[in-house]
């Protein structure tokens, strides 16, 4: 991995990896000379570390500067922006996490908040340890899940959740059930009223208790999972046009904002640093980490 990063490096110009999407969770690791990403917001935790130079983003009004031994933590729909702190650029690794998978070890409860963006707690550290492996190392599916839940359990732990006496406890059944729905109906109209038939509960009840659980509105869901489908398909080499209409959005403009917006690039410039990362790799006679999401 250090000679295909060595030979990147030479040649000036910002890259990506991925590592095979699978179980709900996506793994990057990238390097960026200046400017990363506008300011954007994903409906997925991002948790990740940088690995050298000085990571800086805009996050709850505040700058923050990440530095190798920091944990980030960046909450569900919490609109961040990324560029290098020095001249050097900056590398990381990263692992975007669906709130669903967290959900499953927290039992309902409310998703937990790291305030600020960024721990030096050692029992998150710890935590995603497995997870923010080298890119070109594969999880082993029983290995991904246990490492959810010892996450699930740091940041548990670290935000310091209490129960709040009181509190109506959220319908975790009926609005898992409209999240399923969402899944097998990406290319079709959905409305909230079509999630309440799904789910059992009424509409707005379903439309709060989702937030709570899953970190995002159903809407918004919805179109990260079109979005999802747009990436997979472009990387298996779709035109960006067929694959809009493919995953529902109205038309290859529609994609491109809602695409923009969630992480602050073009889907065009995302395709070119992809292809520049599996291209290097090639040349270096190693894998790149590139595949299909």
């Amino acid at each position: 991995m250090s000679v295909i990063l060595k030979a990147r490096h030479g040649a000036g110009a910002d890259w990506i990896d991925r590592a095979p999407q699978a179980g709900g969770i996506e793994r990057i690791e990238a390097f960026f000379h200046h400017n990363a990403y506008d300011l954007h917001r994903h409906d997925t935790y991002a948790i990740g570390r940088t690995l050298a130079g000085v990571q800086s983003f805009h996050y709850r009004r505040s700058l923050r500067n990440s530095v190798p031994g920091t944990t980030m933590v960046l909450h569900p729909d919490e609109a961040h922006d990324g560029h290098a702190g020095t001249d050097e650029g900056f590398r990381y690794r990263m692992v975007y996490i669906e709130p669903a998978l967290f959900q499953q070890a927290l039992g309902g409860k409310a998703l937990p908040f790291v305030e600020g963006g960024m721990s030096h707690d050692p029992r998150l550290f710890a935590a995603t340890e497995g997870l923010l492996q080298a890119i070109d190392c594969a999880l082993d599916p029983l290995e991904q899940d246990d490492a959810i839940f010892e996450l699930a359990m740091a940041l548990d732990a670290v935000a310091g959740s209490e129960p709040q006496p009181g509190k109506r406890s959220a319908d975790y059944h009926a609005a898992e059930r409209a999240r399923q729905y969402i899944h097998d109906a990406l290319d079709q109209p959905v409305t909230l009223d079509v999630l309440a038939m799904a789910s059992g509960r009424d509409k707005w009840s379903l439309s709060r208790d989702f937030r709570l659980l899953f970190g995002t509105s159903p809407h918004r869901y919805l179109t990260m999972r079109r979005l999802d489908l747009v990436r997979r398909l472009a990387t298996e080499g779709r035109p960006l046009a067929d694959a809009s209409a493919a995953a529902g959005f109205a038309d290859q403009s529609h994609m491109t904002r809602h695409f923009t917006k969630t992480w602050g690039i073009s889907p065009s410039r995302w395709l070119n640093m992809l292809k520049l990362a599996a291209n290097t790799g090639a040349v270096s006679g190693q894998s790149s980490g590139f595949s299909a999401r």
